[in-house]
């Protein structure tokens, strides 16, 4: 968040710019004043500096494309913002969500029938064909040419914009904290004329968050892992164990520490179940990606590692999309915190 304030007040300095050089031509050019003028109140154009590619809005997208990313952050934003009706094609989902109806919501949106490629993402030719106006990813790699998929110039051709979410311009996600959700919720607001609803939503979530935080303020911070469920990233027995990034923000948040920060440099941590079984565990969070029941991988591992204390007290949770970027990262903070500290809700 700290790198994208400047560039944020920066641009918001530019459109008060550009908002007042079209009331100064309204008061000129008659009706040509007038239409700026128009654009100017509705907070068009819009510019947003995305991993150094300026992308310029003159009206909201109509035809969105949310690439798959391994994300559900983009297609929730998007929701949460009352847009599903700009969506043509959305190829994320987790399955489940903390969000009451919200996993119904994304299975209802259109895949564009598309054919996916071995990223099980949108190759070039078929996103070209979806004739989009705005294309979402994740990280830099879903505009990576040797990919397969288009690149951003390709897009600008064919009149489509290009965003690229908060910590993937260089495609390292380590240092992503829960301010990036909030800078993905503001700019999207943005970009469809949707700032008043970004700016209650990232009011609520700091609200509930800061009243979580101080209910465990001074407690002890149990020592924690996070893993997805049933997914292989590497060539250990456990390569998918959180280390880094927006989930060491929500567990510090939640009054909790992840037990394996140290384990790994980048995002994730490739370990030997020797590891694993080394480490003192106090409470388990497991991420259901696509799993329908990641509460019993989790119980599975407290069976295999009685030693945790985690298994002596039986304590883990289950979340899915609130774990990562998105607009609902409270809801984590909540329940992590209602596991790690009972005594205090």
């Amino acid at each position: 968040m700290s790198k994208k304030r400047p560039v944020a007040v920066a641009l918001a300095g530019a459109l008060c710019l550009v908002t007042t050089a079209c009331a100064d031509a309204t008061e000129k050019t008659g009706a040509a004043g007038e239409a700026s003028a128009a654009a100017a109140k509705s907070g068009y154009p819009v510019t947003l500096d995305n991993c150094g590619s300026p992308q310029k809005f003159t009206e909201a997208p109509s035809r969105v494309v949310v690439m798959n990313g391994a994300s559900v952050a983009e297609v929730s934003t998007l929701l949460a913002l009352g847009l599903g009706d700009r969506i043509v094609a959305n190829q994320q989902t987790y399955g489940r969500s903390e969000v009451e109806g919200r996993a119904e919501a994304i299975k209802g949106l259109p895949d564009g029938g598309v054919k996916l490629n071995d990223a099980y993402d949108v190759p070039r030719e078929a996103m070209i064909g979806l004739r989009p106006d705005l294309v979402l990813s994740t990280t830099s790699y879903g505009f990576d040419e040797k990919n397969g998929f288009a690149t951003r110039e390709q897009l600008k051709d064919v009149g489509a914009a290009t965003y690229v979410s908060p910590q993937g311009c260089d495609q390292d996600t380590s240092k992503m904290t829960i301010a990036d959700s909030y800078t993905l919720l503001r700019d999207m607001g943005r970009v469809f004329g949707r700032s008043d609803r970004a700016e209650q939503l990232i009011a609520a979530s700091r609200k509930t968050i800061a009243g979580v935080s101080a209910k465990v303020k001074g407690e002890k911070r149990p020592q924690v892992m996070v893993l997805f469920s049933n997914m292989a990233m590497g060539g250990n027995d456990f390569s998918s164990v959180v280390a880094k990034g927006i989930y060491n923000d929500i567990l510090a948040k939640a009054g909790g520490g992840n037990a394996f920060e140290s384990a790994s440099r980048t995002s994730f941590a490739d370990l030997s179940k020797e590891k694993v079984a080394a480490t003192d565990v106090d409470a388990l969070v497991v991420i259901g990606y696509n799993d329908p029941n990641p509460a019993a991988y989790a119980r599975k591992l407290l069976k295999e590692f009685p030693q945790w204390p985690a298994a002596k007290n039986n304590t883990y949770v289950a979340l899915s999309d609130s774990m990562y970027l998105g607009p609902s990262n409270d809801l984590a903070v909540a329940k992590i915190a209602g596991m790690l500290h009972p005594d205090r809700f």
